[in-house]
Order: C-alpha cells, then sequence, then structure tokens
C-alpha cells in the first residue's frame, strides 16, 4: 500500500494505491482562487496547499478505510461534505493505527513550481519520518506516462503493457515526446523549446477574453463551428527535422492577427477564432507524432496531459493510429489528465518493485525542471 502525494501546481492530491489499483484518491483543485489572475500565482499555490495538505491527507484515509470504491472512483473532494456524509457518525481518525497499513510514502519530486512541490516533499518527510516509513521520489511526467494504465479498486481496466510506446504529453506545463521502452525506462526525442501546447491555448483563451483556464472554453467554441480552420494560423516547426514544438510565434501570430480587429468582429468571430488556433495546435502535434512514428517504427501511442481530455484530440490520434494499425491510450479515467497523486502512486508501485526508495530522506528535495 502506498500514500501518495501530489503538489506539482495548483491541485493538492492524495491517493492511496495498491499497485495498478487506486482505492483512494482526493484532489482539492484550486483553479477558482487563481481564475481571477489568469494563470497560477505560486505564493498563492503554496498557501492553499499550506492549508490543505492535512485534510486532504485524512480524507484520503478516511474514503480508503471507510467507503467503497466505485468502478470510476471519481477524485472529490468539495469544499464542504455532501449532505449524505455529513449524516454520518463522526469519523475520529486514529493515523497512527491507519499508517500501520501504509506500507510506503510517494510523492512528486518535479518537475512543477517550487514553492508548490516544497510542500509535498515536506509533509511526505514529516510522515515518513513520523511512522518510519521509506519514501518514494516520483517525477510528475513519469505519473502522466503511467496514466494510461491505472486501474480503479476492482483492477479495470484490464490493460496489459505492450512495449514499446511512443507517449505525447500535452499539459499547461509539458508538451514532449517520450519512447516509454519499458518499466520506468524513457526516452525524450521531443520537446517544447518555448510554451507548451496547453500554455498556449490558455494564453489565446485569454486574448479572447476567455478567462483561465482557456483550453476547455476554446475546445467548446471549436466545437460549435465543427472544429475547422477558418485563418490558417502558422503551424510553427513542423517543417523542421528534429521533433521538437514551439508554440511562442504561433502565439505571437494570434496576437499581432487580433490586434486588427475591433471588439466587435472579435466577438462575432470567436468560435471562428478559437477553432483556427486549436487547429493549428493540434495540427503541429499531429504532425510532429507522425514524423516520430516514421522514425521509430513505433506505432502504439499515448496521449497523456491535461490536453489529452480534449475529445477533438483524442479523435485526431485514433485516426493518425489506425493509419499506421496502430493502437492509441489515452489516461483510463477523465481525471488523470490532469494532475493527480494516483498516477503517482502507480508510478511509485513500479520503483517499488526495484527497490528505488529515496536513500536520505533528509536530504530530497524540491527540482522544479526535472528530466526524465
Amino acid at each position: 500500500m502506498i500514500l501518495s502525494i501530489d503538489t506539482s501546481c495548483d491541485e493538492t492530491a492524495v491517493a492511496v494505491v495498491d499497485g495498478r489499483r487506486v482505492l483512494s484518491n482526493v484532489i482539492y483543485s484550486q483553479v477558482l482562487l487563481h481564475k481571477k489572475w489568469g494563470g497560477v500565482v505560486p505564493s498563492i499555490a503554496k498557501r492553499a496547499h499550506e492549508e490543505r495538505i492535512d485534510f486532504v491527507i485524512q480524507e484520503t484515509l478516511r474514503k480508503f478505510f471507510l467507503s467503497p470504491v466505485s468502478d470510476s472512483f471519481p477524485p472529490v473532494l468539495a469544499r464542504s461534505y455532501p449532505s449524505t456524509e455529513r449524516r454520518r457518525e463522526p469519523f475520529l481518525l486514529d493515523t497512527q493505527k491507519k499508517f500501520q497499513q501504509i506500507d510506503y510514502i510517494a510523492v512528486t519530486q518535479g518537475p512543477g513550481l517550487a514553492p508548490a512541490l516544497e510542500i509535498g516533499i515536506k509533509k511526505a518527510k514529516e510522515l515518513a519520518e513520523k511512522f518510519n516509513k521509506k519514501i518514494i521520489s516520483v517525477n510528475h511526467l513519469e505519473g502522466h506516462i503511467y496514466s494510461p494504465f491505472v486501474q480503479n479498486s476492482k483492477g479495470n481496466p484490464k490493460i496489459d503493457f505492450h512495449f514499446p510506446y511512443l507517449v505525447l504529453t500535452v499539459s499547461g506545463g509539458h508538451t514532449s515526446l517520450v519512447i516509454f521502452e519499458d518499466h520506468l525506462k524513457y526516452k525524450v526525442i521531443g520537446e517544447t523549446i518555448d510554451d507548451a501546447a496547453g500554455e498556449a491555448l490558455d494564453k489565446a483563451a485569454k486574448l479572447l477574453g476567455l478567462g483561465y483556464p482557456g483550453g476547455p472554453v476554446i475546445e467548446r467554441l471549436a466545437k460549435e463551428v465543427d472544429n475547422r480552420d477558418f485563418y490558417n494560423f502558422p503551424r510553427p516547426m513542423v517543417s523542421s527535422d528534429n521533433l521538437n514544438f514551439s508554440f511562442s510565434g504561433l502565439k505571437t501570430s494570434f496576437y499581432y492577427f487580433l490586434k486588427k480587429m475591433n471588439e466587435k468582429e472579435k466577438i462575432k468571430k470567436i468560435r471562428e477564432l478559437s477553432s483556427s488556433f486549436q487547429q493549428a495546435v493540434f495540427e503541429t502535434l499531429i504532425i510532429k507524432t507522425e514524423k516520430a512514428i516514421k522514425k521509430t517504427g513505433i506505432k502504439n501511442l499515448a496521449l497523456v496531459g491535461g490536453v489529452s481530455a480534449n475529445f477533438y484530440l483524442r479523435k485526431l490520434f485514433r485516426n493518425l493510429a489506425k493509419k499506421y494499425n496502430g493502437q492509441v491510450l489515452f489516461p483510463s479515467f477523465k481525471y488523470l489528465c490532469g494532475d493527480n497523486a494516483a498516477m503517482i502512486g502507480v508510478a511509485a508501485s513500479l520503483k517499488v518493485q526495484k527497490n528505488l526508495f529515496v536513500s536520505d530522506i533528509k536530504n530530497l528535495d524540491r527540482i522544479p525542471r526535472m528530466s526524465l
């Protein structure tokens, strides 16, 4: 049994996992705290993690020991308990007794926001010392890579590993192409040299006055015009020989295009603008991934990270896999697209099998720019 913690950005997440099975999972999202600022503010994120981490851990343990977990085990953490839970008898958490059934503690070491990572690592070290547990440090990106293989408490979905995989990670902070060669063996073959794809979508949404986070809003607006391309914005670096990404130039092009439009025209064409920008980002991802297939010969694909929740992008990846007679995997449940501790725990379980524990807990520290 592994208690895993992830505070890499703006979600305070804790889970209890047994191998690939998630037995309890809680996420406290800070999205409303950052919404008015148009993005994640590190100092606010740190304070929110500090305020919520103990409660999230206790809630995770409470769900683990008292509540049966449903097939979809949605990560639920409301700001107040649902009425059905309020009617239960008070639950007195015997922390010492509960931790006797936890074998190890896993925590995200990086990459991520330094102030946010600090809170999770500090808490993991505190619990490890208090309850005499070993710690497994996990790279947040390898957690995402394992997200398509995460199972619920009943062991579903029953997906076996068929290495190697070509994994595209697409989120607000990361865009990379990785060969998943075997358990805990990764080879990065392409990554963004500036903005990540998710970050570009959020910035475009901000320029359109759509608020934060912008990706889901752009997805909805693009769907209303059938995801068509009206303005043919640049597809950055698609002609280059390497597999790296760049989205800052696309963002700049979009900015200057909007400057030529008045507010009335911008509002009138907001669906077409959203769809065209999204199309430019996604077509770039598809072109680069297809190049990677041709270069590596790997036909089994996986799309992970926050942007992998986008249904249109999933459709494009299914079509790409079909073109090469391959298969494509997505995070096994929607919540696994975003930041969560369940995927961190599953990656940690593979590290336990190889005895990859933190040797010196006192010197365990955050690595904000940690690479695979």
